[in-house]
């Protein structure tokens, strides 16, 4: 079953031309895709559209059952909680600690103290930080910052996890950890698409990609897929 479906979907920014031309894809449920291509080839502006950072010039995007085309601006946020979102810059609040990083959707959702506390030691223990949950992020290292930023994305376990260069600041055995991390999280359910034009990461996992060159987009299968 899809979980995302692009149907045509073209963008451009205010009167320029379109970054993404005529997109057709899906994303199936329990899915892990690379995203790849070139510096300039749209990456950044997909992901946008899969976290509902940007709607669409034209075209239909169908999400967890929904089409988002005619869905009214109030409702997104509904649809935003299904989606995690690490970012290549981490994007963490330097004056927080690891903790009450990762524990900020919850605490935006609603959720209890108690809750919060079980739930968000167990998850920087899965990723190997349980002794680091009163650092601030300016004190940890590029990697370690990373991981709190993929705790903080998949604390409310996202149906959709979308990674824009997760290993782009950090070396090639980091960057390996990380991505079976994301493997990990596969395996329970989530969805996963990471935009990367890291060709060592993308030829060491077995995975599909989806390959954008100059706006137009093209699936290359698992085994036979090549690093753009």
């Amino acid at each position: 079953m899809a979980l995302v479906k692009f149907s045509n979907v073209g963008l451009r920014y205010s009167t320029g031309p379109e970054v993404l031309n005529d997109l057709s894809f899906e994303l199936e449920a329990g899915s892990f895709h690379f995203l790849t291509g070139s510096s300039g080839a749209g990456k950044t502006s997909l992901l946008k559209l899969l976290y509902l950072g940007q709607r669409p010039t034209r075209g239909i995007i169908n999400m967890f059952g929904k089409d988002l085309s005619v869905m009214p601006r109030r409702n997104l946020p509904e649809v935003r909680r299904q989606i995690g979102i690490v970012f290549q810059d981490f994007r963490l609040l330097s004056h927080l600690s690891a903790f009450d990083n990762v524990a900020l959707p919850l605490r935006c959702a609603g959720a209890s103290e108690k809750d919060i506390k079980t739930n968000v030691a167990e998850l920087l223990g899965w990723v190997g930080l349980g002794d680091k949950m009163e650092k601030r992020p300016p004190t940890l290292s590029g990697g370690e910052q990373q991981r709190i930023a993929i705790a903080r994305a998949v604390i409310n376990r996202p149906k959709l996890l979308v990674a824009d260069e997760p290993t782009g600041n950090i070396d090639h055995e980091i960057g390996t950890r990380i991505i079976h991390l994301f493997e990990e999280l596969n395996r329970h359910g989530t969805t996963i698409l990471i935009a990367t034009h890291d060709s060592d990461i993308i030829n060491h996992f077995d995975h599909p990609q989806i390959k954008l060159d100059k706006g137009m987009l093209t699936v290359l299968p698992k085994k036979t897929a090549k690093a753009a």
